[in-house]
């Protein structure tokens, strides 16, 4: 028999073939009838609502002080549901986040205000605080057995009673730390958002097509450049607008007071999202974590440690809800026995599944939490601008949430029929 002599010379990889905007816009709509809408719904949703709002409201809605403001508000309820991503990923719930983010906050509180310690010790300590919340929420869910729903349950009443011990009945603990104020309350300077911009596209832009260089030298399927020049373009107009809106004067009297300038919260929601996004997307923990929420016992069979995964992403979504603790404290300059409670803990859900990560694991990105986020808020600013009660917020809300809900059991249904799921 003869045999093929072994070199080392490289192996030219033929070059995949690029599909045309045409057949990407057609192979995207095949996947959408098969079931796979990812976060479609709530963009269009999204652009409904902004229409609808920005016709009835048109002097008060569109607004820069008003965009601002709504990004502003949205912001904490937009990092609790990033950290409950990881949590849905697996299929499971977290019910104590909001509590978590409460608890924390006040811990906050306590350690620079109570104690006069520096700011910065005192966001250790609250992100420490979240990172033990959510250990021992894991290690209850993990290891002993106990469902999500039962500890975090159990969790969002004990926290509940915690933040009132730390705090007191009616008590309030301040936040003085400028640095930790300016957070929620302070903006940028506008050269330094264009500048922020500018470099954020950049990077965006190298990242994307070296990725999609990469994928044709090894001759794998990628889209072509004008599906990647058409979706730069599409971002850097979206993300202009906003910053340009943002820049814009929002003070009613700029001769005592000028308020302009993209809010600093935005650029750490961004940094956030950034992370958080490497974390899923670039690491063998993320591939991991959709394999145990994809498929719990095929993840065990595979060699993958479940246990330490599930304990893993309640210490995240625990840690990341004490950082949204900083935010709400920041907020209102304060910590009552309320924070974190209310509606906060039931807009984090909805955010997370209105902006398309399922409720049934394996399906998410963090980028659902903050499309999600913005429905939510969209809703709840549009509503008060046309003076409707808290109650048709609530149950306009719950709406949205139960139509995304049905919209994620139907796209799973379909995306099984159809040998996607």
């Amino acid at each position: 028999m003869t045999q093929t002599p072994v070199t080392d010379e490289p192996v030219d990889v033929p070059p995949a073939p690029q599909p045309s905007v045409q057949e990407a816009f057609r192979e995207y709509v095949a996947r959408v009838r098969g079931g796979d809408v990812g976060p479609l719904p709530a963009i269009l949703g999204l652009a409904v609502l902004l229409v609808t709002f920005s016709i009835l409201r048109p002097d008060t809605f569109t607004n820069s002080f008003n965009f601002a403001n709504l990004l502003i508000q949205s912001a904490p309820v937009i990092v609790i549901a990033m950290g409950l991503v990881f949590v849905l990923l697996l299929g499971e719930i977290d019910l104590s986040a909001g509590y978590t983010a409460g608890v924390a906050g006040a811990v906050l509180g306590v350690v620079s205000t109570k104690h006069d310690q520096p700011w910065y010790l005192g966001v250790i300590a609250c992100l420490a605080t979240g990172a033990v919340i959510g250990l021992v929420i894991g290690l209850l869910v993990a290891r002993v057995g106990i469902p999500s729903f039962v500890v975090t349950l159990a969790g969002f009443l004990a926290l509940q009673g915690l933040l009132l011990k730390i705090i007191g009945e009616g008590g309030t603990i301040r936040i003085q730390s400028e640095t930790v104020l300016a957070i929620m309350a302070k903006n940028l300077p506008v050269w330094l958002g264009w500048t922020m911009y500018v470099v954020l596209m950049l990077v965006y832009a190298a990242v994307t097509f070296r990725q999609l260089a990469t994928r044709r030298s090894r001759g794998l399927v990628a889209t072509s450049t004008s599906v990647w020049l058409a979706k730069l373009v599409t971002m850097a107009v979206l993300l202009g607008i906003c910053t340009y809106y943002l820049n814009q004067e929002r003070s009613r009297n700029p001769a005592v007071s000028s308020i302009k300038g993209v809010p600093i919260v935005i650029p750490v929601v961004l940094a956030m999202l950034v992370l958080f996004t490497l974390l899923l997307n670039r690491t063998v923990f993320g591939r991991h974590v959709y394999a145990v929420g994809g498929n719990a016992e095929a993840a065990r069979r595979a060699g993958i440690n479940v246990p330490r995964i599930r304990l893993l992403c309640f210490v995240l979504c625990s840690t990341i809800a004490a950082a949204a603790g900083v935010l709400l404290a920041s907020r209102v300059n304060s910590v009552t026995p309320s924070t974190g409670g209310g509606e906060t803990l039931l807009y984090a859900v909805g955010a997370a599944v209105i902006g398309g990560t399922s409720l049934f694991g394996g399906k998410g990105r963090p980028v659902d939490a903050i499309i999600g986020g913005l429905v939510v808020a969209v809703v709840a600013n549009g509503m008060g601008l046309l003076d409707k009660s808290a109650a048709v917020v609530y149950m306009v809300t719950g709406g949205v949430l139960l139509l995304a809900a049905g919209v994620d059991a139907l796209s799973r249904r379909r995306a099984m029929a159809s040998g996607r799921g």
